[in-house]
């Protein structure tokens, strides 16, 4: 049956101390991964946080409410294997960043979007001494090798965990300057989304909203919100 979902089958979540780590508990039986893998996870913070997902569970359990479970499974069934081949996808988002990418016309267009995503690219500039370059249309722009490298350097640092947040903050607004503003604390979440969505925000002024596109940008935002906080968690 498509609609069957698992049911709640513990009293009480909690997180406690485990080697390399923090475990959750269901009635004092730690939490496994779908692959079976230990639930280990590397703060207080985000064991306290999964465990908070887990018991606000009703009789029917709904993964789409356990953001945070999604997110930390990831890492450790998929991320973990793979981690070199995932940042190098993530660190390849700034040889096309969204941010570059820009409008023809309409003038007005064309001046928000250089208002608002211009000092962002400065930042960057002076932050990991990659300078970006920008063009009008959407054919590709080669950016300075050097400066590509400088970018992936700290994604290709990244641990697991905080590689499985990144890359949902990457992939989700398109850029891998927006993601990094989140990291670094140059930006609030909300305010990267909205700067994420000035072309659609743009097209909604002038022609107004479509419902079904509208849903599934609130659903975007919400993960992107999520991957923030799961990153936050981690610190």
């Amino acid at each position: 049956m498509s609609d069957w979902k698992a049911k709640r089958f513990w009293k009480a979540a909690s997180a406690a101390p485990a080697e390399g780590g923090w475990q959750v508990l269901l009635d004092g039986r730690p939490v496994r991964t779908p692959a079976k893998a230990a639930l280990v996870l590397p703060t207080r913070a985000l064991a306290e946080a999964v465990a908070a997902e887990w018991q606000a569970q009703e009789e029917r359990i709904d993964p789409g409410a356990m953001p945070a479970t999604r997110t930390a499974n990831s890492a450790i069934d998929k991320v973990t294997a793979t981690r070199a081949e995932v940042a190098g996808m993530l660190a390849a988002y700034g040889g096309s960043d969204m941010l570059c990418y820009r409008a023809e016309g309409p003038a007005e267009l064309v001046a928000r979007q250089a208002a608002e995503w211009d000092p962002l690219l400065d930042w960057a500039a002076t932050r990991f001494d990659a300078r970006l370059a920008v063009t009008a249309g959407i054919m590709p722009v080669a950016q300075d090798a050097a400066a590509l490298e400088r970018l992936g350097a700290p994604v290709h640092a990244m641990e697991p965990f905080a590689l499985s947040a990144f890359h949902d903050l990457v992939a989700l607004s398109g850029s891998l300057v927006l993601a990094f503003a989140v990291t670094e604390g140059r930006l609030d979440p909300q305010e990267a989304w909205r700067l994420s969505r000035l072309d659609e925000e743009w097209q909604i002024e002038q022609w107004g909203v479509d419902d079904e596109a509208e849903a599934l940008a609130q659903r975007k935002r919400a993960a992107f919100l999520d991957a923030a906080r799961f990153w936050t968690l981690l610190g």
